[in-house]
């Protein structure tokens, strides 16, 4: 007896964006593009008259508009109509991309391919892309929230308009968008011209994406941004700091036993305590030393020297504020009227916790081992349900015990979506999952998820 696999599900493009961020400039060049794909375009346009459908370009594809309302709230009904009737055409399509008004809020979008059995059987939502204006972001940033909103539930963001701004506003542009999200892919484009592949059938969730975007974004973050670890005999040796971008840097100086992973993580954690508690101010010239107080270094000019003085010889670790490279600081041994800058026999660059876009962060959390399903589906729901209104977006890729697959699974609000993919095989189990949202404690849901743990 044969069995004829499901139908494979089609692929949903949401694409979103501030007013103005060249959405439908994108859509046309999709459109336009000589891919062999049939797409269906619903677009959604907030107002009395359709104005949008006669921007677009009436290629082969079928084109749906709602006009009078916001895809995201008055129309959901007709999204929902309009994705049935799709489901049940005789020739396939290859995917479908809705436009939503620039007013729009994804997130209730997205929801739609989590909450209605018929649609889930059908559709896959394959990505959330944003358009962002880069000409007029920083402002929108400041008095928009569904602009800030757009930018935390993207899988990918399409950097618009770059011919509009300097390099160095680009890259500052591009600086605060990764603070928002730190997991998105980011493309820089002029008149949306990218290639098809940057926006269709990108797969969504992709933690080797992720992780060549941007390495640290699963580490936890920490209120320093570098750490080295010096082995050092008694005496004295001059920290010297030459002209940075701050007129002053707080460090923590501690004894480490050793270079093993868990003496470092006890000293990160220790610096951590200290960094949260209180500090003394060090003019030049003043001695730093071992212990557990912060101390807040003063330029008032530069070079600026500090004394380190160590009595008992061992391995210390100097966890500072700032990289010792944006001051070119250097922990230097003086020998007679020479003096040789020491190199640390262990150094890290650590995810500061001071890059933050407002209230909108992200949480990586990643960590081997295995998850109990019971305590996994206790944990996500209560979560869900008292903190889903200020979580936009979850996913992630968990090692289940008793299961031999990856459960993978995506999150928008309250709602939660997770299905098992292929075999782990000779790969590592381990689990990684990342929260996109606003007011998220890193240290609950860290805490939370480890006590999934079997």
């Amino acid at each position: 007896m044969t069995t004829t696999p499901a139908p494979a599900r089609i692929p949903v493009t949401v694409l979103t964006g501030f007013l103005g961020a060249g959405k439908t400039t994108l859509l046309n060049r999709i459109l336009s593009e000589q891919h062999g794909k049939k797409i269906a375009v619903i677009e959604n346009e907030f107002g009395e008259v359709g104005v949008d459908n006669q921007l677009v370009i009436q290629a082969d594809e079928e084109l749906f508009e709602m006009n009078n309302g916001c895809i995201c709230c008055t129309v959901r009904g007709d999204l929902l109509r309009i994705l049935s009737r799709l489901a049940k055409r005789t020739t396939p399509l290859d995917g479908i991309i809705i436009e939503t008004t620039g007013l729009a809020d994804p997130g209730p979008v997205a929801q739609t391919f989590f909450t209605d059995e018929e649609i889930k059987a059908h559709y896959r939502l394959d990505a959330i892309v944003t358009l962002v204006d880069a000409k007029h972001i920083a402002l929108h940033l400041e008095n928009a929230p569904e602009a800030k909103a757009q930018i935390a539930f993207a899988d990918v963001i399409l950097l618009n308009k770059t011919d509009l701004v300097s390099a160095a506003e680009l890259d500052a542009i591009e600086t605060r968008v990764r603070q928002i999200n730190v997991a998105a892919r980011i493309h820089r484009a002029r008149e949306g011209a990218v290639p098809l592949s940057a926006v269709l059938d990108v797969g969504g969730f992709n933690l080797g994406r992720a992780l060549d975007i941007a390495p640290q974004f699963l580490e936890p973050e920490y209120p320093f941004e570098w750490g080295g670890v010096y082995d050092l005999a008694a005496g004295s040796f001059p920290l010297v700091i030459n002209e940075g971008p701050d007129p002053e840097m707080d460090l923590a100086l501690l004894p480490v036993k050793s270079l093993a992973e868990a003496d470092l993580a006890a000293a990160r954690e220790a610096a951590v305590l200290v960094f949260s508690d209180w500090e003394t101010s060090l003019q030049p010239g003043v001695p730093v030393r071992p212990g557990g107080d912060r101390q807040r270094l003063l330029f008032p000019s530069f070079p600026a020297v500090f004394p380190v003085l160590i009595t008992q010889p061992g391995l210390y670790a100097l966890f500072t504020q700032h990289h010792p490279d944006e001051f070119t600081a250097s922990l230097q041994r003086v020998a007679g009227d020479s003096a040789s800058a020491l190199a640390p026999v262990w150094s890290h660059v650590f995810k500061p916790d001071h890059e933050h876009d407002e209230e909108v962060t992200s949480v990586g959390i990643t960590t081997p081992g295995e998850v109990d399903p019971t305590k996994l589906n206790e944990w996500i729901g209560e979560l869900l349900r008292t903190k889903g209104n200020d979580i936009f977006r979850s996913k992630g890729v968990l090692a289940v015990k008793g299961s031999p697959n990856r459960l993978v699974f995506q999150g928008v609000h309250m709602l939660f979506d997770g299905k098992f993919d292929r075999p782990w095989g000779k790969e590592p189990r381990s689990n990684t999952l990342i929260f996109i949202g606003r007011n998220l404690d890193r240290t609950a849901l860290n805490e939370a998820f480890r006590a999934c743990l079997v």
